[in-house]
């Protein structure tokens, strides 16, 4: 049975003490301040495929939707920690020079430094790591060892992925993420049922949604495992040439076909999502299950925060006061005494 989609997809991100959600019109993102006000930030939206049609087509876009998380993702981390009231930290002198040198300014190159650093260490973790495990297996160019190196591979990279998210739960302030996370997927079923978007309302949701971005990790893990081996008997059987027999010229395909793989997890993470047959909601499973890890019950504050986000994202923006920044005062700050 089709599940009945009448509403616009509505995506977001959590952040530290707050929430980002983006409709097909707005980015919002809503932050909690020490004082308890909330303030709130919102900026027109318009979707790669808006501006060029192809970036919308089936698979391709889903190859843009990972890139775009990565840009996207970085850049409300910093504003959501200058929202937040926290002091930012001096440039280092090497992004003083390199600001220099390129003409730039310093907090564009600070994220530039962030977001090579981010890739780096997942490429490092993800990619690079992994493959080093087909070294414990014999030299051999069959499909069936071509199938158990990549077997062995994905399977390492899934342990990685489950294992670092294990560890950052143990940091309060990635728990405390975790929690808005939660409230961030309440929120969007409150917005997709027909109540009002309240926190009483939004709490009695589940905190595991289907189209997370956990789920499509974990979709585009598995899928590589099928996808490489695929790519490597094609290429052994009209080349007679085996990826698997030289580290870097096999690392180096894995991250040049990355996109393609990114793509059709993607139309496969959709078609689940927006599919409520017995055999859909049983392939969302694994995907929801990872999720218990990536985000945890949140309070009725932090429901409070994503739907401030929400409903600036669906255009209902506050006429509150502006802090010296520029960002509106969702809610004010709490008076002595106040909880």
């Amino acid at each position: 049975m089709a599940n009945k989609q009448l509403k616009p997809d509505i995506g977001g991100q959590a952040v530290l003490e707050g929430v980002m959600m983006r409709s097909p019109e707005y980015i919002a993102l809503a932050v909690r301040r020490p004082d308890g006000s909330i303030v709130l930030k919102r900026d027109p939206y318009v979707s790669p495929a808006k501006k060029h049609k192809w970036m919308g087509w089936p698979f391709i876009r889903g190859a843009v939707s990972m890139i775009m998380m990565l840009g996207t993702g970085m850049s409300t981390l910093e504003e959501s920690a200058k929202m937040g009231g926290q002091e930012e930290e001096e440039p280092s002198r090497f992004e003083k020079w390199l600001a220099k040198k390129l003409g730039k300014g310093v907090d564009k190159v600070v994220m530039g430094v962030a977001i090579v650093l981010a890739l780096a260490m997942s490429i490092g973790l993800f990619v690079l790591l992994p493959n080093l495990i087909i070294k414990l297996f014999p030299e051999g160019a069959t499909g069936g060892m071509l199938l158990l190196k990549n077997l062995a591979s994905g399977l390492l990279r899934t342990a990685l992925l489950i294992g670092y998210m294990i560890a950052v739960r143990r940091i309060p302030d990635m728990m405390r993420v975790f929690r808005y996370h939660g409230a961030e997927h309440k929120t969007v079923y409150n917005h997709e049922s027909d109540e009002e978007l309240t926190p009483e309302n939004a709490k009695k949701y589940s905190r595991l949604h289907p189209r997370c971005g956990t789920s499509f990790l974990l979709i585009t893990f598995i899928l590589s495992i099928v996808f490489y081996s695929i790519v490597d008997v094609l290429v052994l059987q009209l080349t007679g040439y085996n990826l698997g027999s030289h580290y870097l010229v096999r690392v180096l395909s894995r991250i040049l076909l990355l996109p393609c793989v990114a793509g059709i997890s993607y139309e496969v993470l959709k078609g689940l999502a927006h599919n409520e047959s017995g055999v859909c909601r049983a392939l969302r499973k694994p995907g929801m299950a990872l999720q218990l890890l990536t985000t945890a019950e949140p309070d009725e504050s932090m429901l409070e925060v994503a739907i401030v986000s929400m409903k600036a994202a669906l255009g209902e923006m506050p006429e509150g006061p502006l802090t010296p920044e520029g960002y509106v005062i969702a809610v004010p700050a709490r008076k002595n005494g106040e909880e």
